[in-house]
């Protein structure tokens, strides 16, 4: 299939020529080797939390509610991008088709601007745990809990459709090479001979909207989180308030702080190794990350996958 039609007067691209990694072509097995491993991890860890959480009843609560959404959303979002990447390590020639570049598109904001949302729901969890404890039971309902988490998807869902609908509205001209591993919002505008103003205006307002907002949301909450705890006399009780909000503020400060390097620094002075390095960081590196972090600080994850893998090794003998 030729990857540029005539249209017109105009060249149309029909796939995409991804450059991502092609610096350095003698590495190509390990850059493999490393991110299968990297994704098998993610995939096993977010997984083993997803079993652990449905089958003990303990972890019936709203956060490890949350936590499951969280995991099967690291799932999703890896397996957006790294599959097709892992097979172009065998292609001499490393695309992707439009329609598959759209989907990929698609699919990549839907589960990055959930994760966004859902992050601050999960502040929005431990805010009430420490702040409005009493009020916690009908604050956090099982209602309220299942609206914030179809609140995330869908706020994902809107903001990838219209970027989606935009994107695809474009005219793209060659050249159809990505300097990257996957298509994005950024990479594909560059590409398009089209006016991309409104494009640009729907990113920086979701931007705002789906980063900014929540991120803001999540370090309010926080500061009234660690205000409440500090005023606890007790140390003993100022280390049990803490230890329950800590794995989910370690995940979103690494969520966040890989996020704003990926997209809001300079564009220029960057070479396409650091691109890389930093988009596998936060796309693969950040979602193998979040359930190791969780089930090393936290007592009841712990219990929950011990007990789990012990019914494992029951059941194999």
């Amino acid at each position: 299939m030729e990857d540029i039609k005539e249209r017109g007067n105009q060249t149309v691209v029909t796939e995409f020529i991804f450059l991502g990694f092609s610096n350095h072509p003698k590495l190509q097995g390990l850059f493999f080797l490393i991110i299968l491993v990297v994704y098998l991890l993610a995939l096993l860890g977010n997984l083993l939390i997803l079993i652990a959480i449905r089958i003990n009843p303990v972890l019936h609560t709203p956060m490890y509610y949350f936590l499951s959404n969280l995991s099967f959303l690291d799932i999703c979002y890896t397996s957006t991008t790294v599959p097709n990447m892992l097979a172009n390590f065998f292609r001499e020639k490393k695309t992707i088709s439009y329609e598959g570049c759209l989907s990929q598109l698609f699919f990549l904001v839907t589960f990055a601007g959930s994760e966004c949302v859902l992050l601050a729901a999960m502040a929005y969890d431990r805010f009430i745990a420490i702040c409005h404890p009493l009020r916690y039971p009908i604050l956090m309902s099982n209602r309220v809990c299942a609206y914030l988490a179809t609140g995330s998807w869908m706020c994902g869902l809107v903001n990838s459709l219209a970027h989606t609908g935009l994107i695809a509205a474009l005219t793209l001209c060659g050249p159809n090479q990505i300097s990257h591993f996957l298509c994005d919002i950024p990479l594909l505008l560059k590409l398009s001979c089209s006016d991309t103003s409104v494009n640009e205006v729907a990113l920086y307002v979701s931007s705002a909207i789906i980063g900014l907002c929540p991120c803001l949301f999540t370090a309010v909450s926080y500061m009234l989180i660690i205000s409440a705890i500090l005023k606890i006399q007790s140390a003993q009780g100022r280390q049990k308030a803490f230890s329950t909000c800590a794995s989910h503020l370690t995940v979103v400060v690494i969520y966040y702080g890989t996020g704003n390097f990926n997209y809001d620094r300079p564009s220029s002075g960057y070479s396409l190794d650091v691109d890389i390095l930093v988009s596998v960081l936060f796309c693969i590196v950040t979602p193998m990350l979040n359930p190791i972090i969780y089930s090393l600080r936290n007592k009841d994850v712990k219990v929950a996958l011990k007990k789990l893998c012990d019914s494992s090794v029951q059941i194999s003998s």
